[in-house]
């Protein structure tokens, strides 16, 4: 079975077997022979959860985020996705606004979301509901900002380091 695109909704399809939909798939597209999900952020959980129970996309590559900053929504959180078994990777967008920059954490699904949520947390802003322990993985705790924003100064905020 492979993960096709067809009048803009994915579907999941065995040879001549029939079209699967899932209710949070809002559009897809398809590049380079990789499919595109844009999802519903509210659904994210769901939708894999579905992924990886029924059509086996097992493995988490990655989470990361995108800022379009001014542009609204000006937040995207990517998911990738593996399927070992079918050979395929499959990719889901979330749109975020930045009034409202958070998003569902998927670490029930995968525990490999775990560091990469925080990740996007501490690079982006962007919050994970329900992460176990969602706090900066990369810059100091006391770090002020998220350095991957657009809106981030480009020379960074005033900090001193102790012991300098």
């Amino acid at each position: 079975m492979l993960l096709r695109v067809e009048e803009g909704r994915a579907g999941l399809v065995g040879g001549e077997g029939p079209k699967v939909t899932h209710h949070a798939i809002l559009e897809t597209h398809e590049a380079h022979g990789e499919t595109t999900l844009i999802a519903a952020p509210e659904k994210i959980v769901d939708l894999c959860r579905y992924l990886k129970s029924d059509e086996k996309f097992l493995r988490l590559s990655g989470i990361t985020a995108v800022d379009w900053h001014p542009a609204e929504p000006r937040f995207e959180v990517v998911y990738h996705l593996h399927s070992i078994e079918r050979n395929q990777r499959v990719r889901i967008k979330c749109r975020l606004g930045s009034d409202r920059a958070e998003i569902e954490s998927v670490y029930s699904v995968w525990r490999a979301a775990d560091w990469y949520e925080r990740e996007v947390f501490d690079m982006f802003g962007v919050g994970f509901r329900n992460h176990p322990n969602l706090v900066r993985i990369l810059m100091p705790v006391d770090w002020e900002g998220h350095p991957l924003r657009k809106d981030y100064p480009v020379h960074g905020y005033k900090y001193s380091y102790p012991n300098e």
